[in-house]
C-alpha cells in the first residue's frame, strides 16, 4: 500500500493527532516515515540598521525551533517502535516545501492535520494542508 510517509509538523497540538494516525498506519502497512519542519527565512527589509534581530541569531532560533518540533515526531515514532528520518529546511512558502520534499523522498503518502477552520476565516487565512492538496500530486491523509 504506501511504502514511505511524510508527517509535515508545525508543533502544534493537532499536529500530534496527525502524528499518532501516521505512526498508526505506518506500523500496520510496514511502510518508512519522515518527518518535516519548514523554518521562516529571514525577513530582511530594505533598511537593514533597524533589524530586531540579527540574521544569525534569527537563523539559530529557527533552527533550534524547528528541530524540537522534528524531534517530537521521531520521539513519537521511536515510542511506537518505528524509525523516523527528520528535515529541516526554509522556505517562504511551507507547502511547496512540504511538496518538493515528497517528491524528492519518493515518499507516497502525506499525512498532515486539519486546524478545521470554515467559511471566512478558512479563506482569509489560508491552510498549508489545502495549499498541499490543491497543488501537490502526492496522497494526502487529512486528519482532524
Amino acid at each position: 500500500m504506501y511504502q514511505r510517509i511524510l508527517i509535515p509538523t508545525d508543533g502544534s497540538d493537532i499536529t500530534a493527532k496527525a502524528v499518532t494516525t501516521a505512526v498508526g498506519l505506518a506500523k500496520a502497512v510496514g511502510a518508512s516515515l519522515e518527518t518535516l519542519s519548514v523554518k521562516e527565512p529571514f525577513p530582511y527589509s530594505a533598511v537593514s540598521e533597524i533589524q530586531p534581530v540579527p540574521p544569525q541569531e534569527f537563523f539559530d532560533a529557527q533552527e533550534q525551533i524547528a528541530q524540537q518540533r522534528v524531534q517530537q515526531v521521531v520521539a513519537a515514532c521511536r515510542d511506537a517502535g518505528l524509525p523516523c528520518a527528520a528535515t529541516t529546511v526554509e522556505a517562504p512558502h511551507p507547502y511547496e516545501a512540504i511538496i518538493d520534499h515528497a517528491k524528492a523522498r519518493g515518499c507516497d503518502l502525506i499525512v498532515m492535520a486539519s486546524h478545521g477552520r470554515r467559511g471566512m476565516r478558512a479563506l482569509l487565512l489560508g491552510s498549508e494542508t489545502q495549499k498541499v492538496l490543491t497543488h501537490g500530486t502526492v496522497a494526502v491523509l487529512v486528519v482532524r
